[in-house]
């Protein structure tokens, strides 16, 4: 592994540790020449997935556009950049224990709108914000409204 800061091939791990629930291995590193620290990160290499976009296009999953996109859905909320990781990461397990190499567009974002409603609503409406290209303050409301409807409904069967 080369030191990013150096170009040095000659380093050392100092510390490895299990990550994102035991999918991958967080490596910590110390190149033995300019004695700088750095992180690496080792996982399985899997089948490669693919997305089908709405105009039929094929495009291969990047797992750091979907990353960006929750990030940007989750700023200023309690959620962690490791349980993003780990959302992202069961999506991609999610898909490939399909045993299909690749999803549309459509069923990705379902996918993701669900789980996401689950962890944060405020967050979830920002994701679908900008997922379904909301233009007017009335697709807001509706979006809000059906959370609060479904919110209600889970506390009513929950006392009964």
């Amino acid at each position: 592994m080369k030191c990013p800061f150096c170009n040095s091939e000659d380093t050392k791990v100092v510390d490895s540790r299990s990550f994102m629930d035991g999918y991958s291995i967080k490596r910590r590193r110390e190149c033995i020449n300019c004695q700088k620290r750095f992180t690496t990160y080792e996982k399985v290499e899997e089948i490669p997935l693919y997305i089908v976009k709405k105009d039929k296009r094929r495009e291969r999953f990047d797992r750091n556009k979907l990353l960006r996109g929750l990030t940007a859905a989750t700023i200023k909320r309690n959620i962690s950049r490791e349980d993003l990781e780990t959302f992202v990461l069961e999506i991609e397990k999610t898909i490939q224990n399909s045993l299909q190499n690749e999803i549309s567009t459509k069923d990705l974002g379902e996918m993701v709108m669900e789980r996401l409603l689950e962890i944060d609503q405020v967050a979830y409406v920002r994701f679908v914000s900008v997922y379904k290209e909301f233009n007017d303050i009335k697709s807001f409301i509706e979006i809000v409204e059906k959370i609060s409807d479904n919110s209600n409904n889970k506390e009513r069967q929950e006392k009964d």
